[in-house]
């Protein structure tokens, strides 16, 4: 009976304890959660302050623009004055009446995430085809080719995609997919050569050396990158840069079917900063960022036409997300750029304006 008795105490003092340690577990979670709401609050609170500070700074980098990127090189100025009677820098007769510029970026779709923090995403920029290539890094032989958009954002893996093995592995993220052709550079040696490869028949059309001695990275920002081939409603073009001019960004015009070089032009758009460039209407457009990855913008236009004047382009800021790009792509039939940002995969889509009205 001793016995029973202590039980029935002991196990009266373990209730007792077990109540109060219910009872303090309880507070101790409304107090947990009470200061999650708190978190929570401020969370949404400074949410919404930096979307108001990206605003302000969106308008102030307007009202202020950023200086002009070139630069009063008398030498530079010297040579193009020697050289202004050849073909090398001549303006250039238009093959169609696109007289549009970039005005501002008007939306933008983050999509996903997709491999290396460098890479290369685009559609074919000519034709109709609603296929997606995706470049994955900076040196490889693989492509990965999705049937549609959706089977691409949907699914995080590779196995919704069909696989291109190109006989020669490509270099750097300038690559182009054009009226069902893939035209990509390929380095050999010192020299770099431009491939163009048939997407249906997985064959070898035609290739050739790129006719630049001494190339150097094209952009500052991007070193992987030595020749950035682009598509615009005029056709294709070879964005380069050489240690005979270092300091600025050169542009070439690219015939796609035999492809030779049918002119060439020195810009004045400087490659220190530079993470990328496309071309729009005949006109270079180059964005730069900073060695610590900020806001890219758009700072240098050079229209080779001469119908745009630089102090007349549009300063175009593109939003701060993650870091720099290590592509962008313009398609002229959508009017919308094609970015690899810190492996994020972007879309921004551009409002036209045209030229006249700048």
């Amino acid at each position: 009976q001793e016995r029973i008795s202590q039980w029935h105490d002991q196990s009266s003092r373990y209730s007792t304890e077990l109540r109060d340690f219910k009872n303090q577990v309880l507070g101790m979670l409304e107090a947990a959660e009470k200061e999650r709401e708190a978190l929570r609050t401020e969370v949404e609170s400074a949410a919404v302050r930096v979307d108001r500070l990206e605003r302000e700074v969106d308008y102030l980098e307007t009202q202020n623009p950023a200086p002009p990127c070139v630069e009063v090189d008398e030498t530079l100025m010297d040579k193009q004055v020697a050289t202004a009677k050849q073909r090398k820098n001549e303006k250039y007769t238009k093959l169609t009446d696109c007289s549009d510029t970039i005005a501002s970026v008007r939306a933008m779709k983050i999509l996903k995430r997709f491999g290396s923090t460098s890479g290369l995403w685009t559609k074919d920029a000519a034709g109709s085809s609603e296929k997606i290539y995706v470049f994955d890094g900076t040196a490889n032989d693989t492509v990965y080719v999705f049937p549609r958009m959706r089977e691409f954002t949907l699914f995080s893996a590779t196995r919704k995609a069909a696989r291109i093995k190109l006989p020669y592995p490509w270099v750097g993220t300038g690559h182009l997919v054009y009226d069902g052709h893939l035209y990509y550079i390929r380095q050999q040696g010192p020299s770099f050569q431009v491939i163009k490869f048939n997407l249906a028949n997985k064959t070898v059309v035609d290739s050739s050396v790129f006719p630049a001695e001494e190339q150097i990275p094209v952009f500052g920002l991007s070193p992987f990158t030595y020749i950035e081939v682009a598509a615009d409603e005029e056709g294709l073009w070879a964005i380069y840069a050489t240690k005979e001019d270092e300091k600025n960004i050169c542009l070439a015009k690219l015939d796609p079917g035999s492809l030779d070089i049918e002119q060439m032009w020195d810009t004045p758009c400087p490659r220190e900063n530079a993470e990328g460039a496309f071309v729009v209407c005949g006109a270079l457009h180059v964005v730069y960022n900073t060695r610590l990855p900020s806001r890219s913008r758009v700072q240098c236009v050079f229209d080779v036409s001469g119908t745009l004047a630089p102090e007349d382009a549009a300063l175009v800021y593109f939003p701060k997300r993650y870091g720099s790009h290590s592509s962008m792509k313009y398609s002229p039939r959508e009017r919308q750029v094609y970015a690899w940002d810190d492996g994020y995969q972007i879309i921004y889509r551009m409002e036209m304006k045209k030229k006249a009205e700048v």
